[in-house]
């Protein structure tokens, strides 16, 4: 008897993890839509979704989009969150638009705000659907998403790199568990997202202290206990944390996912919608595309 076919998995996408990867990697002006502005990114990007739905056939897919660039919760907490970052221009604020838009075509249910950010949505989305028996996928590079893992069934995706990250993944490249991602950050920091760390403590020394038993907070109270630990620059630690104390819980706020944002009541309200293929090809020729590639866009979804 032929062993069960794993089933298919509920696919949540960061969104903007991937028309970044092409809007960078795309020679611009390759083409474009009749006001001049490129579209290569959303092809690239629609390119990607047709390959998810008909390499894989996920059982329910949701695509995350961020519209909280300089808005959102985190921002009013710290004026300094992701300061250094480059808000869109025009040009690529039109590709976004268009990729919100190329989603919802091919079927996809697509989720934005300006209080929360597409982390935040999918953490929300995978609380829900990780109450179903179906395995949960988040399509995106970026590991911080893997503090919402909460099954062994679950796992990140890099999907251009066709590599899946499992919990005990994440363990063996951060030294950490996933429900301790958010502790281990507030102690080492993010730069890209401008959230502070403690100076002098890095990757091993942050997993060194969390793989001893207690919790950061623990560590915290106690410092004696920071002093006893066998790890390198203890007695150091033991007085530099705590004075740190406000400091840690601001960086910890910052990278926590909020994970109860009201979205759907379970997965049947992601499940993919039919593609009307006369809207599709619609779409593709004013975004300025050969009738080469919208073939090749489209015929997955021509009745046969």
């Amino acid at each position: 008897m032929a062993p069960a076919a794993a089933p298919a998995p509920v696919c949540l996408i960061d969104a903007s993890i991937y028309i970044f990867r092409y809007y960078f990697a795309m020679p611009a002006h390759w083409f474009s839509e009749p006001e001049g502005h490129s579209t290569e990114a959303v092809y690239g990007f629609a390119g990607f979704l047709v390959q998810l739905l008909t390499e894989h056939s996920p059982s329910a897919v949701a695509a995350c989009f961020d519209e909280s660039l300089g808005s959102g919760f985190r921002h009013r907490l710290s004026p300094d969150y992701k300061s250094s970052r480059v808000l869109p221009d025009e040009a690529l604020a039109f590709q976004l638009k268009a990729c919100v838009q190329v989603a919802q075509l091919l079927g996809i249910t697509t989720f934005a705000s300006d209080e929360y950010e597409a982390d935040d949505l999918l953490a929300s989305l995978y609380r829900t659907c990780s109450g179903e028996a179906a395995p949960v996928a988040i399509l995106s590079r970026d590991k911080d998403l893997a503090q919402v893992l909460k099954r062994d069934r679950d796992y990140l995706w890099d999907f251009s790199a066709e590599k899946r990250y499992f919990r005990p993944d994440i363990t063996v490249k951060f030294g950490v568990q996933c429900d301790q991602l958010v502790d281990y950050q507030a102690l080492v920091g993010d730069a890209i997202d401008d959230i502070p760390g403690v100076p002098g403590v890095g990757a091993k020394t942050a997993a060194a202290l969390l793989s001893q038993g207690y919790s950061l907070d623990e560590l915290l109270d106690s410092p004696e206990r920071i002093a006893q630990l066998p790890i390198r620059g203890a007695k150091s630690l033991a007085q530099k944390l705590p004075d740190l104390r406000a400091q840690i819980a601001l960086s910890r706020q910052l990278a926590r996912l909020v994970s109860d944002v009201e979205l759907i009541q379970s997965s049947s309200q992601i499940r993919r919608k039919e593609v009307n293929c006369d809207q599709l090809t619609d779409f593709c020729q004013k975004m300025g595309w050969s009738a080469g590639m919208i073939r090749r866009l489209i015929s997955p979804f021509t009745p046969r």
